[in-house]
C-alpha cells in the first residue's frame, strides 16, 4: 500500500469517527434519572425507549424530560407514538409563533411541552388543538395577547360551558367537549391544552379552599415575560390579571397549605398540588405562588364591609341572574345596584356590594315575574345574603347565612 493510498485510508476512518462520534452523541448513555425512569416503567420500558429512538436529535432533550418527570402510572402506560406526537408537535409550533424564539427553555419545557395538568384522562388533544385553535390567534404578537384570545374564542367554539352539573371535576379536554360543561377544573385543564397547543405556555392553578371558607377554586396562568392569571372561561376582553376572585387570592396564606394557591409543575419538585376533588392522588407536583397574589391585596376601608349577594330560584335550587338593587333600611336611598350570577358563572362568583358596616339594608331582586326583598344587617367585613325567588307570587326572601 503506497503513502496516497495509506491517506486516502486515514482520511475515511476519521471520517467515519466523526460520524460515529455525531451518533455517539445523539444516543448519550442515559442519566442516572432517565435510567431510574426507564427502570419504574416496567412492562411498558420499551415503548419509552422507542420513543427516545426514535424523536429527533434537536428533541431528544423534551422527551427525555417528559420521561425522567413523569408520574410512575403515566411511565407505566403511555406509549411511544402518543408522547412522539406530543413532542414533535410542540416543538414545531414554538416555530410558527412569533414569540417562539423568546420562550425560555425551562418554560416551554414545563408548561407547552407536557401532555397533562393533574391527574385528568391522558387525551391526544396536541394536534387537533393545533390546528383547530391556531387560526383563532393568528394577528397576536405575544403569549399574552393569544391566551386573553384562547380564553374569549375557545369555550363558544367547542360548546363548553361552566355547570355544576357535570360528570366529574378532573375532565379531560374531549371529555368537557363530549359533555359540554366543565367545572372549574375542566375549564382550566382544557384552556391550558388550548394554549399550549398553539406555543403559549400556561399551567393549572388552584386554592384547596379560600380563607373566608367559601370553597376552592381553580383556574390558569399564562405566561408573557412572566406570569399572569386569567379565569377559563371568564375573559375580561383582551386583560390578564383581571378576574371575579383577585381579591380573594389577596387573602391567601402562603404558609398554610389550606388556604396558599398553587401552580402545577411539571417538572418534579418537593411540593405536591392539593387535589381537592381527590385527595389520594399525590404525584402531581407544585410551586407555591401564594406571595404573587397577596402582594395585590386591596384592604376594604375601615368601616365597610363586603355583602355577596345570591338568588336562587328556589330554596336549594339554581342560582339565577337577577337585577339587584340595594337600599338604606331607614332612609330608603338606594346605595348599589347590579346583577347577581346565574349558573353559567363559577359556584363562588357573586355580585359583590361594598358598604359601611353596621348598616341595615333592603335588598331586593327583580326577575322576570318575579320578586324577592331581604333585610340584612351587615355586621362582618365579609358577609352573604342569598335571596329566594318563587314563581307562585311576589315573596320576600330571606337573607342566608
Amino acid at each position: 500500500m503506497n503513502i496516497i493510498h495509506l491517506i486516502a485510508l486515514a482520511c475515511c476512518l476519521i471520517a467515519v469517527a466523526g460520524c460515529a462520534g455525531a451518533s455517539y452523541r445523539a444516543a448519550a448513555p442515559p442519566s442516572p434519572e432517565l435510567k431510574a425512569a426507564l427502570a419504574r416503567a416496567g412492562a411498558n420500558r420499551p415503548q419509552l425507549e422507542t420513543a427516545l429512538k426514535s424523536v429527533p436529535a434537536d428533541r431528544r432533550e423534551g422527551m427525555e424530560f417528559l420521561i425522567v418527570n413523569m408520574p410512575d402510572h403515566d411511565l407505566k402506560t403511555l406509549k411511544a407514538d402518543f408522547l412522539l406526537d406530543n413532542v414533535n408537535h410542540a416543538y414545531e409550533v414554538v416555530e410558527q409563533v412569533p414569540w417562539g424564539k423568546d420562550i425560555p427553555k425551562d418554560v416551554f419545557l414545563n408548561n407547552i411541552l407536557p401532555y397533562a395538568s393533574v391527574n385528568e384522562r391522558r387525551d391526544n388533544w396536541r394536534k387537533d388543538f393545533r390546528d383547530r385553535f391556531l387560526p383563532l390567534i393568528k394577528d397576536c404578537k405575544t403569549p399574552g395577547q393569544a391566551g386573553a384570545r384562547l380564553n374569549q374564542k375557545v369555550f363558544p367554539l367547542v360548546k363548553v360551558r361552566y355547570s355544576t352539573r357535570r360528570p366529574k371535576a378532573d375532565q379531560s379536554p374531549y371529555e368537557s367537549i363530549k359533555a359540554g360543561m366543565a367545572s372549574c377544573t375542566g375549564l382550566s385543564i382544557l384552556l391550558v391544552d388550548a394554549c399550549r397547543a398553539v406555543g403559549v405556555p400556561a399551567r393549572f392553578v388552584g386554592t384547596p379552599l379560600w380563607t373566608n371558607r367559601s370553597g376552592n377554586h381553580s383556574w390558569v396562568e399564562i405566561w408573557d415575560d412572566g406570569w399572569h392569571y386569567t379565569g377559563a372561561a371568564e375573559p375580561a376582553g383582551d386583560r390578564l390579571d383581571v378576574a371575579w376572585f383577585g381579591n380573594r387570592a389577596a387573602t391567601a396564606k402562603r404558609d398554610d397549605r389550606l388556604h396558599a394557591i398553587y401552580a402545577v409543575s411539571y417538572r418534579r419538585t418537593p411540593l405536591r398540588f392539593p387535589l381537592s376533588w381527590n385527595g389520594r392522588i399525590t404525584y402531581v407536583r407544585a410551586v407555591n405562588v401564594t406571595d404573587r397574589y397577596t402582594a395585590k391585596k386591596v384592604d376594604l376601608p375601615a368601616g365597610q364591609g363586603e355583602l355577596a349577594v345570591r338568588v336562587l330560584a328556589s330554596e336549594g335550587g339554581d342560582r339565577v341572574a337577577a337585577r339587584i338593587t340595594i337600599s338604606d333600611a331607614a332612609s330608603g336611598k338606594q346605595v348599589f345596584s347590579g346583577n347577581s350570577k346565574g349558573e353559567r358563572f363559577d359556584l363562588n362568583d357573586h355580585l359583590l356590594a361594598r358598604l359601611p358596616l353596621g348598616k341595615t339594608y333592603t335588598v331586593r331582586a327583580q326577575a322576570p315575574d318575579t320578586t324577592a326583598e331581604a333585610t340584612v344587617k351587615l355586621e362582618k367585613r365579609e358577609q352573604m345574603a342569598t335571596l329566594h325567588l318563587t314563581n307562585a307570587e311576589k315573596k320576600r326572601g330571606a337573607a342566608g347565612p
